[in-house]
């Protein structure tokens, strides 16, 4: 019997890597842009993070006729009062570059009073063919430490410290930071949208 088949609408391979971690194991094939030959790059102008996922799950899966999980995530730090939020990714000056953003953020602190308390947020949406959309959502609260610490993860992750774990993001093995994170918890609460698409309710 053919496993049903999912297409994680994403080209970051961070996210793709945390994504099969967390959905490995449901008798879903998980399946990536690239093995499609699918190069989609998709205008993220929406005014929520929902707006975002939706706008990236319905683009890929009306390109590919497969259901796609999209995710959008922020950085929000209450110092610079939530942002840079949905400019997360364009957060500072061209190149925007992981090194760049976590740089330019640390800049826009500098001088005002710690800690700095911050949240990621994430939303996740998973798009069928036809075009309905339904989602779920996750949040990590942490702060940002001025220094970065740890090789893993990407963008934000090296900078931001979560009390729980003692340990920036970028300092956990990608269970941990999975069962932590935003979107580790909006990943969790997708898996009953999923099952319910593919007709594989528990």
């Amino acid at each position: 019997m053919n496993k049903p088949r999912l297409l994680l609408a994403t080209n970051n391979p961070g996210k793709l890597q945390e994504m099969q971690a967390i959905l490995q194991g449901l008798g879903i094939a998980l399946i990536k842009p690239a093995d499609l030959g699918l190069a989609l790059e998709v205008e993220e102008d929406g005014q929520t993070y929902a707006e975002n996922a939706a706008k990236k799950a319905r683009a890929f899966a009306q390109a590919s006729g497969l259901v796609s999980l999209a995710d959008d995530t922020g950085l929000e730090v209450d110092a610079l009062e939530g942002l840079p939020g949905l400019r997360s990714k364009r957060f500072g000056h061209a190149p925007f570059t992981d090194a760049n953003r976590r740089a330019y953020l640390l800049e826009q602190l500098a001088g005002k009073p710690r800690p700095w308390r911050a949240r990621f947020r994430a939303t996740v949406a998973v798009a069928s063919p036809g075009g309905s959309v339904k989602f779920a959502e996750g949040t990590c609260l942490g702060e940002i430490v001025p220094q970065e610490r740890g090789t893993g993860g990407f963008g934000y992750d090296s900078i931001f410290f979560i009390a729980e774990a003692n340990a920036t993001m970028a300092e956990l093995d990608m269970e941990t930071k999975n069962r932590l994170s935003h979107r580790g918890q909006a990943m969790r609460n997708a898996l009953p949208l999923l099952l319910e698409y593919f007709g594989m309710g528990r």
